[in-house]
């Protein structure tokens, strides 16, 4: 025993100094550039196959139990009649149909044989596979996805209500402003004699080309307004105007538009005492000192 664990021992270390050797001329080759991809190939060793019927069928006794077909439920259905293409998917699929088709055949009497119902009842109550606490909270997120979707449309429908607003107004501001540009063209019209009509009062004023025309209608109409005829009266209409407004003799001895009453009035303007002239009933400073220190 003693000489075999000797040469066993020699043994290892002739390996461990070949191995030591075969290190340093690998480094050595690996240095000098000697070693070359493909060089070193390892080699996996064939795997060995084992098939142990005995243990097998042992295992399977082991675990295997004698249990009635209510706890299993399984069936065992015959081969197909006829070869079987597996690479055609149509043919394959109507094979696995058929086939639980016909296991569904063979199964119902036989759960009817063993008192098994095979069809809910009207009244059936199934729970759900996610919990109310789970189904609640998935409720919440959509009550806010949904809310956030009407905030969202809310201020989308805001937004285009002000941008129609902003149009609008602008609208009525241009539109009062046309009105207002209509109406003060008709005032001064009125004022200048140009018609007499009061319609912008009620505001009822055509526009502008339209009102416009009907002055031009009612003067043609109606003719001259007095305005009109007392100016050209007195400055004359049309032809020479410079001097027109000269004294003659006849218009410097024409004493009847005199008025003595007018021209010697005195107050009624400025503030002054008078005729018309309102007094200061008001005391004076120094007369409203003197009351109050009397008092």
């Amino acid at each position: 025993m003693d000489s075999a664990e000797e040469e066993a021992l020699l043994g290892q270390e002739s390996e461990e100094e070949n191995s030591e050797l075969s290190d340093d001329e690998l480094q050595e080759a690996f240095a000098k550039g000697l070693l070359k991809p493909g060089m070193n190939v390892l080699v996996d060793k064939p795997k060995k196959l084992v098939n142990n019927v005995e243990g097998l069928k042992q295992c399977l006794a082991d675990f295997r139990k004698d249990l009635p077909w209510v706890e299993r439920l399984d069936l065992t259905n015959l081969p197909t009649n006829g070869e079987l293409n597996a690479d055609d998917d149509f043919q394959r699929e109507m094979f696995f149909y058929r086939q639980a088709q016909a296991t569904v055949l063979e199964a119902l009497p036989l759960l009817n044989k063993h008192g098994i119902a095979t069809r809910r009842p009207d009244d059936y109550f199934a729970e759900m596979a996610k919990s109310d606490q789970h189904m609640q909270k998935i409720r919440k997120k959509l009550i806010s996805k949904q809310m956030i979707l009407e905030k969202s449309e809310k201020a989308k429908k805001l937004r285009e209500q002000r941008k129609f607003g902003k149009k609008v107004q602008i609208e009525v501001i241009q539109k009062r402003q046309k009105e207002k540009k209509a109406m003060m063209s008709a005032v001064k019209k009125y004022q200048k004699g140009m018609t007499d009509k009061l319609d912008f009062l009620e505001g009822d004023q055509k526009s502008g080309k339209d009102s416009a025309q009907g002055s031009k209608n009612a003067l043609n109409k109606k003719g001259p307004s007095a305005k009109r005829k007392y100016k050209d009266q007195k400055f004359g209409f049309g032809g020479k105007k410079s001097g027109k407004k000269w004294n003659t003799k006849d218009s410097y001895n024409d004493v009847s538009s005199f008025r003595a009453k007018v021209a010697h009035a005195k107050g009624g303007k400025g503030g002054k005492k008078g005729k018309g002239g309102k007094q200061n009933k008001r005391p004076g400073k120094s007369v409203r000192r003197k009351m109050k220190a009397r008092s």
